[in-house]
């Protein structure tokens, strides 16, 4: 029997348990990680939590809706054992009915049928460090190659463990002054959600630095079920000229491989970043973006808003 159930009746502790052990888990759907996310998060739930699949809820303009939150990237229904495109449908036809609006990306393992509900696909990009730094190298492309040695003529450095404030910093004195829908609140909600992956163990922030030991681009990564997520970044122009977005990257494979992590690069659907992506051997994935609008005409705008801003949710 699937349940909807409400935040505060959510047993986190079982919660975390149905994430931890089932096949397709990830970071993002931890209790902890959802709490700082969006912390008014619901849930549906078989069982006695065999699978679960979180609710991101909100209400505006007395609207009750489910939408996709910063720094999440899949979501969907979690399972601790078989899972078939009907289980993924009942779930989806459990969400209740006074949610007018649903748009949420679901997990990679999620196969809803397109026939029944309005479905488009997502990007993503994935690197299994499984084979020795060497092998993996030698299958990068060869722009990524001339991009790597050139880096290596400017004396860069890398620094792990970097303070999180400082990664942040770069990014709004940089792409940050072109994100208009950014506000302390989502800078807030960045910063806390890194010390507390760092916390928990499962976060690591680097940075690469010039010859003057000027911090020029940085990195903060989630470990977490077997996958290396690139969750954030940033760099300033030096960056673009040094290729230290390049470097910094390699030395992460360089650091990582042989090993039985995945390195899950987080997108993207923009041509130039998967082909950046791509050039380091990564395989192109995809994973179900779910729609469901119910809206009458006088709310229309209000959707057409939430896709403005969730356009901002890519540009890291």
């Amino acid at each position: 029997m699937i349940r909807y159930i409400k935040n505060n009746d959510i047993d986190t502790d079982k919660w975390d348990e149905c994430i931890q052990h089932s096949f397709n888990g990830n970071v993002y759907a931890y209790a902890w990680y959802l709490d700082i996310v969006h912390e008014n998060w619901d849930a549906l739930v078989q069982d006695d939590y065999e699978r679960v699949m979180p609710l991101p809820v909100s209400r505006k303009f007395r609207i009750s809706y489910i939408y996709q939150p910063f720094f999440v990237q899949q979501l969907g229904v979690f399972s601790k054992s078989i899972l078939t495109p009907e289980i993924v449908q009942d779930f989806i036809c459990n969400i209740p009915k006074k949610f007018k609006l649903v748009d949420i990306n679901l997990n990679s393992y999620n196969t809803p049928d397109r026939n029944l509900f309005h479905i488009s696909p997502n990007k993503n990009h994935v690197l299994d460090l499984i084979n020795k730094y060497a092998t993996l190298s030698e299958k990068y492309a060869t722009n990524t190659k001339r991009n790597l040695k050139k880096s290596l003529k400017y004396n860069l450095s890398l620094v792990k463990g970097i303070k999180p404030e400082t990664l942040i910093q770069l990014f709004r004195n940089n792409k940050g002054k072109e994100i208009k829908n950014w506000g302390e609140t989502e800078y807030q909600r960045l910063h806390r959600l890194m010390y507390m992956a760092i916390y928990k163990g499962r976060g690591v922030v680097y940075g690469v630095f010039n010859e003057h030991n000027q911090l020029c681009a940085g990195a903060f990564f989630l470990k977490s079920n077997n996958r290396l997520i690139f969750l954030f970044s940033a760099t300033n122009q030096q960056a673009k000229e040094t290729a230290a977005m390049t470097f910094l990257i390699d030395s992460v494979i360089r650091e990582f491989a042989p090993g039985k992590l995945v390195l899950d690069f987080e997108g993207s659907n923009d041509t130039n970043l998967s082909r950046f992506y791509k050039g380091f051997g990564a395989k192109e994935v995809t994973y179900p973006r779910l729609r469901i609008n119910n809206l009458n005409v006088f709310f229309k705008p209000l959707y057409k808003l939430m896709l403005r801003i969730k356009n901002y949710k890519t540009i890291f």
